[in-house]
């Protein structure tokens, strides 16, 4: 089930992933480049996908437009800040009259589609934000609704949103997904496996 075209996707797919070794996001996982979990979970948002790209750019690219040619790429110039600096880069490319956006984080290939729809659902009743949860822990993706956008523009460091969503306290939806890939990431070479 999609969300709807008044949401955008955002994959952040910026770092330079030292921990990894670099090339995280076009390394081979489940038979593809790592980045297509995270636009196969964007495209099943339903909204135009942007890519932010920063190290590694025109591989991380490329790969997101063999996944689709359609993707619309936005560069993070400054993007060796940190998280926050893709997500300004994200946001500001994005075309008025959104209810919201989802921000996917390209080393995230298992994100489950069957909590997109209710994700998108608390922004449209009026959540400020909204982020899934299993076994009571928070993950990803966060969707940030238009109220939040101009907040966005304003991050600073390698937190991304986290400033703006703990401020918003009870005020966070929170959904639960239904398995551990709202958690899980590629971090190091061994969690190619996972």
């Amino acid at each position: 089930m999609t969300t709807g075209a008044d949401f955008a996707a955002l994959v952040l797919a910026a770092g330079a992933a030292s921990r990894f070794g670099g090339g995280k996001l076009t390394a081979a996982y489940r038979g593809a480049p790592l980045v297509h979990g995270a636009l196969a979970a964007a495209r099943a948002s339903g909204g135009a996908i942007t890519v932010v790209t920063g190290a590694d750019a025109d591989a991380v690219a490329d790969a997101a437009r063999a996944f689709d040619p359609g993707v619309r790429i936005v560069h993070a110039a400054g993007h060796a800040e940190g998280m926050a600096a893709s997500l300004r880069a994200g946001i500001a490319g994005l075309p008025d009259g959104l209810a919201g956006a989802f921000v996917f984080l390209g080393d995230m290939p298992r994100i489950p589609h069957a909590v997109l729809a209710p994700l998108a659902e608390a922004v449209r009743g009026g959540a400020p934000a909204a982020a899934p949860t299993f076994q009571g822990v928070r993950g990803h993706p966060v969707v940030l609704s238009a109220a939040l956008f101009a907040g966005a523009r304003t991050l600073s460091g390698d937190v991304g949103a986290r400033p703006l969503i703990q401020g918003l306290g009870a005020r966070l939806a929170l959904v639960e997904a239904p398995d551990d890939g709202v958690l899980f990431d590629v971090d190091e070479r061994p969690d190619l496996a996972g």
